[in-house]
């Protein structure tokens, strides 16, 4: 296993605007070890979430260098990029992003569709990661029959289903309460505990305080690096 997940070195992004070149990012540097849980900071437009675009493969810095677990993915494109999202990164994101219309054993499985695993296969690791998740007993509910909370749970157990070195998480919290947004940081430091590395954008201090490592951005660059220890949760759930 290679000592760091993600490699950043001299990266930028900039943006072409009827004004000009717009800088989004600029020189940024950054090393993330396997097993990190890091928090991305900064208010809004400090470059935070364009720094997770391109650490999640989805958007292409202007120069630079990215290394994901040793191999350079800046500049790949097409179905080898595709490749490297679907096999080496789990997403979960502000809005769940779940199929109204599909079963949440099937939202959980539509990755493995992607990887080219038949449907028993898939249906059978869904069914363990809604299980490690709480809700073994809704596995054929629809997303609109179960709450915010566990809409993102099953969001974190998509995420799962391809085994991921890596989870980028996107404002995972923000549009639960604070009850629950303390049960889904709890998950998250769980499977942090079981050695898996996340990275999570967010703009609210007691989310970060979960987090060992806090990074910060402002005016697209890095301009704090911290590491701290954990905030205890009381009555975490065992995932």
């Amino acid at each position: 296993m290679p000592g760091h997940v993600i490699e950043v070195k001299n990266l930028y992004k900039d943006y072409q605007t009827a004004a000009g070149k717009f800088p989004v990012l600029k020189e940024v540097n950054l090393e993330i070890d396997a097993g990190d849980f890091v928090a991305i900071m900064g208010p809004s437009g400090s470059g935070k979430s364009t720094f997770m675009n391109i650490l999640g493969c989805l958007d292409q810095p202007s120069s630079g260098e990215y290394m994901l677990n040793d191999q350079p993915v800046a500049r790949l494109q097409g179905d080898r990029l595709a490749k490297v999202r679907n096999q080496t990164i789990g997403f979960v994101f502000q809005g769940f992003n779940l199929l109204a219309r599909s079963s949440l054993l099937d939202n959980v499985a539509l990755p493995l569709v992607y990887a080219g695993i038949d449907k028993p296969k898939r249906h059978a690791r869904a069914r363990v990661l809604l299980e490690k998740v709480g809700l073994a007993n809704h596995v054929n509910s629809h997303p609109n029959q179960i709450s915010g909370g566990q809409q993102q749970r099953v969001a974190i157990a998509r995420a799962l289903i391809n085994r991921p070195s890596l989870i980028l998480a996107d404002e995972p919290t923000g549009n639960l309460d604070s009850k629950t947004s303390e049960e889904i940081m709890a998950l998250f430091g769980e499977l942090n505990r079981e050695g898996i590395t996340i990275v999570l954008v967010t703009h609210e201090p007691d989310i970060a305080e979960h987090a060992s490592r806090q990074v910060r951005f402002l005016d697209g660059k890095i301009v704090e690096d911290t590491r701290t220890a954990p905030i205890a949760v009381k009555g975490a759930p065992h995932v």
